[in-house]
């Protein structure tokens, strides 16, 4: 009975996510720093009470992850086709990759809000910012890594769009950010845009150097099997 209880629940929240999912997504989109400020006044909430409308917001950024990657197989690539499968073999993993490089964005920008702010950086004071900016985040990656596989489709058909979606990306996630630095540290629009670049400098560095890493331990790992039978 307990083993059919759970699988009750987890049929259940698999399901609702049909409907919380598009939900949660709308609303981070047309209602950014709205959604901030739920994500930290969720937390306050005894833990089976939050985020009751919506998807929590770590999950809400990795079933965004999970989606884009499932998308990228759709568009066709200069990459290797042997190294895609290599990386479809390895689904999981790089989920997980994805997910940490992504993750670095709203991990630096929460940060940073605490470095400004003078906070002391610990696990409890990073989670509330952290949990808002995954809100912001998901919008931002899935179009993000949507013009990469636009700009890396064969005969460089997907240049301009490819472009173009990365410069929507940048500018709404860039402006979410700058309003939330401006509320939140009290500080001027020009000083609000200084903290966002560097921040926004600094993730995209450390996720550069990440993705790196990661594709240089695919290509070990799975290069290895490969040379041992040829």
């Amino acid at each position: 009975m307990k083993l059919l209880k759970s699988l009750e629940e987890l049929l259940y929240e698999l399901v609702s996510w049909l409907v919380f999912y598009p939900a949660t997504m709308w609303r981070s989109v047309t209602r950014p720093l709205s959604m901030m400020r739920y994500a930290g006044m969720e937390l306050s909430h005894r833990p089976e009470n939050q985020y009751d409308d919506t998807l929590s917001p770590p999950l809400f950024l990795l079933i965004t992850l999970l989606l884009s990657q499932g998308l990228s197989t759709a568009f066709p690539s200069v990459v290797d086709p042997a190294r895609v499968a290599e990386a479809n073999a390895a689904g999981s993993n790089l989920m997980i990759a994805r997910g940490i490089v992504f993750g670095i964005y709203p991990l630096c920008m929460a940060v940073a809000l605490l470095f400004y702010k003078s906070v002391k950086l610990t696990r409890s004071s990073l989670r509330p910012p952290f949990f808002s900016q995954c809100f912001v985040a998901a919008p931002f990656v899935f179009v993000f890594g949507l013009a990469i596989d636009l700009l890396v489709m064969p005969a460089e058909r997907g240049i301009l769009a490819g472009l173009t979606a990365l410069a929507v990306a940048i500018i709404w996630y860039g402006q979410c950010q700058v309003r939330w630095f401006i509320q939140d540290l009290r500080v001027g629009p020009i000083k609000a845009t200084g903290i966002f670049v560097a921040a926004f400098m600094t993730a995209t560095i450390l996720a550069l150097v990440v993705a790196v890493l990661v594709s240089i331990e695919f290509h070990t790992v799975y290069k290895q099997p490969a040379s041992a039978g040829g």
